[in-house]
């Protein structure tokens, strides 16, 4: 009753092609503790990442597999792709934007080049300041594609 009174939900859209895991089955603390924040992981089957919503990209890693994002909304993320992979000399990555540069959801960021087939990707997308949102569903269990598939429901 009375659902107009109800503040509108928002989305973050899946980076990455894959499955959706709680970040308690991480094998980091780091992120499995939520050190840094709350959100999900993905293990990824594609092999590119893309803007999971409309923001600017704050940072870029020297090594080119993760980018923090600062939404239009003013929510603050970080999308680490590969944590469980040993330290590359950068040539498996390749980033597709510049640190400060406003993105749309869908915007191809970084493009995965060599990874081993055998290898999971174990991607966490972590809302750095998620004591200012209240996540509603994060899809945990199910298959999803990049650009079209909700990772996380908030307010």
């Amino acid at each position: 009753m009375f659902s107009f009174f109800k503040p509108k939900s928002e989305q973050l859209y899946a980076p990455i092609d894959g499955k959706v895991i709680s970040l308690d089955d991480v094998d980091d603390p780091i992120f499995s503790k939520r050190k840094m924040g709350d959100g999900v992981a993905i293990i990824a089957s594609g092999h590119t990442v893309y803007a999971p919503a409309d923001g600017e990209i704050a940072v870029t890693i020297e090594r080119k597999h993760a980018f923090g994002m600062i939404l239009d909304n003013e929510m603050e993320l970080i999308v680490h792709v590969g944590i469980n992979l040993e330290a590359s000399k950068g040539n498996d990555f390749e980033m597709l934007v510049k640190e400060h540069e406003h993105v749309k959801k869908g915007t191809p960021i970084i493009k995965i080049h060599s990874v081993a087939a055998e290898q999971e990707l174990i991607t966490p997308v972590i809302i750095t300041n998620s004591h200012c949102f209240s996540i509603l569903n994060n899809h945990i269990g199910e298959d999803v594609k990049a650009k079209e598939s909700i990772l996380i429901e908030y307010r």
